[in-house]
């Protein structure tokens, strides 16, 4: 099975369809670990165990800079995808984003934002590198805002997602006023975000918010 038909995220699956061919493959499996990784958060209730398993991904991460991945299958496509274009290492901030939303609800605004910068801003940088683009702060800065958005979507505790909700929308005039058109796959991520935040979004995977990333697919706006 194709890795870029693996990944859950409706906006993300779509997204993908924007970014060029030949990083397709590199950038599913990114978001694909990302979204293993939030599993993993998800399904944990004890904080300690939840700090364990992702532990076991950091170190199975790094030791494939010098070792064939064993058999799990995203460590092999991280392996075939990721390893030659990028330092393995440069994914460590994500395990450490998501591992803040291990702390105690309602989250520290600290919390927060070192979930916003380990798990947004590091994994725009890196798609910023695959897909090929100026690795200009403002492109990157802009996961950020995505992740906060995303945090406040889905955290089941009113607080949090209010806190998430307030510094996403104190973020939204750093976002680009149009984005590349080589970048439009994480663009269309960001101006989704940014119409959650403001109550425009439409609910993932409806033709409204499909409409509204074609529109930015076309124009970069």
């Amino acid at each position: 099975m194709p890795v870029e038909s693996m990944i859950y995220d409706p906006d993300r699956a779509l997204a993908l369809v924007y970014a060029p061919a030949a990083a397709r493959a590199a950038l599913a499996t990114l978001w694909r670990l990302d979204e293993a990784l939030a599993q993993v958060v998800r399904t944990t209730s004890e904080p300690l165990v939840g700090r364990m398993r992702l532990t076991w991904w950091h170190d199975a991460l790094l030791a494939l800079a010098e070792k064939p991945a064993p058999a799990e299958p995203l460590l092999r496509d991280v392996e075939a995808h990721l390893k030659p274009h990028i330092r393995l290492e440069r994914l460590a901030p994500l395990i450490d984003g998501w591992e803040a939303l291990l702390d105690p609800l309602p989250l520290a605004a600290d919390a927060i934002a070192d979930h916003a910068a380990g798990r947004g801003e590091a994994m725009f940088a890196v798609a910023v590198d695959l897909l090929g683009g100026s690795r200009e702060a403002r492109f990157i800065e802009a996961g950020r805002l995505w992740a906060l958005a995303d945090l406040a979507g889905h955290v089941s505790d009113p607080e949090t997602a209010e806190r998430a909700r307030q510094a996403g929308r104190a973020a939204i005039a750093g976002l680009p006023r149009r984005w590349p058109r080589h970048l439009r796959a994480i663009g269309a991520l960001a101006v989704l975000a940014r119409g959650d935040l403001e109550g425009k979004g439409r609910p993932r995977g409806s033709p409204a918010r499909t409409l509204r990333a074609l529109g930015h697919r076309l124009s970069g706006y």
